[in-house]
């Protein structure tokens, strides 16, 4: 199995927008309101969402969740954490 260090998890989480995983990566559905993304949250799937540049989190204020990268990765693609890093780590390696 695959070990990823912390620095490399740490880049991982911070350093792909979170609006790059949801728009161009997940491709979820998305709204754009007032330069607020709004997207349709993986687990209840309303649009009570927004994301966070400096904190690099999306939020469903329905469900209270907090998503970074690899959790969004994880829940969308109902896929394990090592699976989602992969994934992820593809898409810089592009």
């Amino acid at each position: 199995s695959e070990h990823y260090s912390g620095n490399f998890l740490r880049r991982l989480r911070n350093q792909i927008p979170i609006d790059d995983v949801i728009v161009e990566l997940l491709n979820l559905e998305v709204k754009n309101d007032h330069k607020i993304l709004r997207f349709r949250c993986p687990l209840c799937y309303n649009f009570h969402t927004a994301t966070n540049h400096e904190t690099n989190l999306a939020r469903c204020f329905d469900c209270q969740k907090n998503f970074n990268p690899i959790d969004m990765v994880i829940t969308v693609g109902n896929c394990s954490f090592v699976d989602a890093v992969q994934f992820l780590k593809d898409s810089i390696d592009q």
